[in-house]
């Protein structure tokens, strides 16, 4: 429980680390300018233009990148307390077999649901 709570705990710091860098971030592109809207900023400038094509290419990377991290490491939980439980009692193998698969298909559906929603913020937004 200890290992799941610093690994929780990293998490969140590399959210609150990653909103702060992106804070100066302003998505918006010049009025009546489609498309790629980038140009060189100097060092302190916080008036940042992205296009909406950069902005949809960051959320579709935050919206497959971390259900696919942690429902990897959820796999990898499961995986590890299945064997465990196999380990100490060989006759119920049957019954936890069938609930782990259980929970895989339960972990790799959120997956998906998340490759669904990428594919549609790439390609219908």
């Amino acid at each position: 429980m200890k290992k799941l709570a610093k690994l929780l705990a990293a998490v969140l710091l590399l959210f609150v680390i990653a909103g702060v860098a992106l804070i100066p971030m302003k998505a918006k592109a010049a009025e009546g300018e489609e498309g790629n809207a980038y140009e060189i900023v100097e060092a302190g400038d916080t008036n940042y233009k992205l296009s909406t094509t950069a902005m949809k290419a960051l959320a579709a990377a935050i919206a497959i990148g971390l259900p696919a991290a942690l429902g990897a490491l959820a796999m990898g939980i499961g995986v590890a307390k299945s064997v465990e439980g196999i380990s100490r009692q060989p006759e119920a193998s049957g019954k936890i077999q069938s609930l782990w698969m259980l929970g895989m298909v339960f972990i790799e559906t959120v997956v998906i649901y998340a490759l669904v929603v990428t594919i549609l913020i790439v390609f219908v937004l």
